[in-house]
């Protein structure tokens, strides 16, 4: 059965440090939602409150519409997948996958080794978990893996057989936290594949924490990023990247990260940007706020090398000189310096057979952009609501 998560005003400090403060949250059935941040910014103290392991100061959480505070997690209909796998080195694959529906469906006495024998009903009850087991191995290709022990395996193959505990018991709701980062990078890409196939083949909700923005961007339905105790800003992957709502979001979204440029105001009306001013219009329902700064995602500068026509190139252009280029297959982030316009270096990214000839490190050029592509940010870093076009050079 699959269940929505809701979380109600939670906070917990741990002695005077605030972890959570007043989170709410809605995960709707059936929805992968990751939890998105930097170290310390409170996503697995969330994920653990959620699942029962840490008590709340305050606050409420609800699954599948029933309150669960006070519950034990084994008693919430969640499955939790660890960072560092959790598996009993003692027991085989098949032991460790088996042992969540041994736990739940035999008392103690009828766990005991031989008791099957003398127990009405247990050797009916055993085989019919060894059947579960047998099905979801074969589902997450474990079955040549059963009578191995943990120390036996690769990293990915003892990912997979948490995975495999963790859905045995058929649960409402998986909570997982960073499982891939104890993964080399080849063995990430494919358990990431295996985790959105299981995910579209179960339609469970998933809840899954993760510093890592492409593991959130490519798996996820929605993003809570979050930050300092506080989810800053929920959305699809294509709205936090195209819509932030802060500089925060906008600065840990994207890779490269986006730019940020100064602002002048104007005394004409407006901001300035490096010698040009721009007129800014409120969109509808925006708040008339005179913005403090400027943000561009690095696809949409442009760069031009010197003595082509400015008229031929973007209506917002600067010089700068080409500091260096980094390399990623097909495509290259180009670290320009353009002092007019911002304190650090401009990523413009290209695609390899786009970069200008004759631009290596050190050659003078100009960086320009369509004022469209421009978001807005005040002081304190909230988005702005405004749309600019270029009104004349200062």
């Amino acid at each position: 059965m699959t269940a929505g998560v809701e979380v109600h005003t939670l906070h917990k400090s741990f002695g005077p440090v605030k972890v959570l403060d007043g989170i709410d949250l809605r995960v709707k059935p059936g929805e992968f939602l990751s939890l998105l941040g930097p170290s310390g910014c409170g996503k697995s103290t969330l994920l653990r409150s959620i699942a029962g392991l840490e008590e709340a100061d305050a606050g409420q959480v609800h699954i599948a519409g029933r309150c669960v505070d006070g519950l034990r997690p084994r008693d919430r209909d969640i499955a939790f997948v660890f960072q560092n796998y959790a598996l009993y080195p003692h027991m085989t694959v098949q032991q460790n996958v088996a042992l969540p529906l041994v736990m739940r469906r035999l008392g103690l006495l009828r766990r005991q080794p031989g008791m099957a024998w003398f127990w009405p009903g247990t050797r009916e009850l055993l085989r019919d978990i060894d059947a579960q087991v047998q099905a979801l191995a074969q589902t997450l290709g474990l079955q040549a893996l059963l009578q191995r022990r943990p120390g036996q395996l690769s990293g990915g193959q003892r990912q997979r057989v948490a995975l495999a505990r963790a859905m045995v018991r058929r649960p409402a709701v998986f909570l997982m936290d960073e499982p891939l980062s104890n993964l080399d990078a080849q063995l990430r890409l494919e358990v990431r594949d295996e985790l959105a196939q299981l995910h579209q083949r179960l339609g469970a909700t998933f809840v899954y924490v993760t510093h890592d923005q492409t593991e959130a961007m490519s798996l996820s339905s929605r993003v809570a990023v979050m930050e300092r105790g506080r989810i800053q800003q929920i959305g699809t992957p294509r709205q936090l990247y195209d819509e932030p709502n802060s500089v925060a979001v906008a600065r840990f979204i994207g890779s490269p990260p986006m730019n940020l440029l100064r602002l002048q105001p104007s005394q004409a009306g407006g901001v300035v940007l490096g010698t040009q001013r721009l007129a800014l219009s409120a969109r509808q329902g925006g708040a008339r706020v005179l913005p403090a700064c400027a943000g561009v995602r690095s696809e949409h500068l442009r760069l031009q090398p010197n003595g082509g026509a400015a008229a031929e190139g973007p209506p917002l252009q600067w010089p700068g000189r080409l500091r260096r280029v980094e390399h990623h297959g097909a495509q290259l982030h180009c670290h320009v310096e353009v002092p007019q316009v911002a304190d650090e270096p401009l990523v413009c990214s290209v695609m390899t057979h786009e970069l200008p000839a004759g631009l290596t490190a050190g050659a003078e050029l100009r960086l320009g952009l369509a004022p469209q592509h421009l978001h807005f940010f005040d002081g304190d870093g909230a988005r702005v609501a405004c749309e600019a076009r270029v009104a004349e050079a200062v």
